[in-house]
């Protein structure tokens, strides 16, 4: 017949918080091991998918941690992907030169205007 083994904490619920693990000790008996929660990589606030050079940690080992290796070096490095800073820096251009385009039609139909 199996050993016994009996939990470590009191909370006799199996939640996401009491997951355990049964370990045999060097004393050959089997005791539980609470694990912690499992980490998930943080996202990137436009697209979604997970920002890669960002370690995947529980919230409170982010204090713990360097601030190199919490960011990208580029802009948005920590909250936004490659791929979507790419895309507001063109969109950005390119409202820009609308603005200039439509300035320039503006003063053409002007001039065109007073002949």
């Amino acid at each position: 017949m199996a050993q016994r083994v009996t939990l470590r904490k009191r909370q006799p619920y199996n939640t996401t918080s009491s997951r355990r693990r049964i370990v045999k000790t060097p004393g050959g008996k089997l005791v539980y091991h609470h694990l912690k929660k499992l980490p998930t990589q943080p996202k990137c606030g436009d697209c979604g998918i997970g920002l890669p050079g960002v370690p995947a940690l529980r919230p409170r080992q982010y204090a713990t941690i360097s601030k190199r290796q919490k960011t990208v070096c580029r802009a948005y490095g920590g909250s936004r992907c490659g791929d979507c800073v790419k895309s507001r820096i063109l969109r950005a251009f390119l409202v820009e030169e609308a603005k200039i385009v439509k300035k320039v039609i503006k003063s053409q139909q002007k001039a065109g205007g007073r002949k």
